[in-house]
């Protein structure tokens, strides 16, 4: 018995000094963050809810429209470098998988000058792209309530 209990004891030892452990690496799974498409919401009418939402590098931002008459697409002087923009088709899901840390402002094209934008931030921050994103020219209604959103990014 002594033996085995020594034996258990050497392989512990041995274990901890080659760094190996017993515990595997935390990893975060990759979640669905949904955000609707509505026509009039707590910022009044046109708006996605929530607007502002941060997610993380695989994550998944589904915008869902309440009515046949949205869409949700990505704003091109809006995003991090190397994303390409892409949207979705009126009154249908868009699926955003977040592939790069970043700002990602979003639209939806027939209620842009509405002021219908959102805002996803990817990762912790700072944001490589938050100054550029800031400095994005937009129609007057859209750029008021990206302020705000901007507002809570890093």
């Amino acid at each position: 018995m002594s033996r085995l209990i020594a034996a258990a004891l050497c392989l512990t030892a041995a274990l901890g000094a080659t760094g190996v452990s017993a515990k595997a690496p935390k990893t975060v799974p990759a979640k669905t963050i949904v955000v609707e498409m509505r026509d009039s919401g707590p910022e009044g009418a046109m708006v996605f809810v929530p607007a502002f939402v941060k997610a993380n590098p695989g994550d998944t931002v589904r915008f869902v429209p309440t009515s046949p008459v949205h869409n949700a697409e990505l704003i091109p002087t809006m995003l991090p470098a190397g994303v390409t923009p892409s949207k979705g088709a009126m009154g249908k899901s868009f699926d955003l998988v977040v592939t790069t840390p970043g700002i990602y402002g979003i639209k939806c094209a027939p209620h842009y000058s509405m002021g219908m934008v959102a805002v996803v931030q990817a990762g912790d921050g700072p944001s490589a792209n938050l100054a550029a994103a800031r400095a994005a020219n937009l129609p007057p209604f859209a750029k008021k309530r990206m302020v705000g959103y901007l507002a809570k990014a890093r």
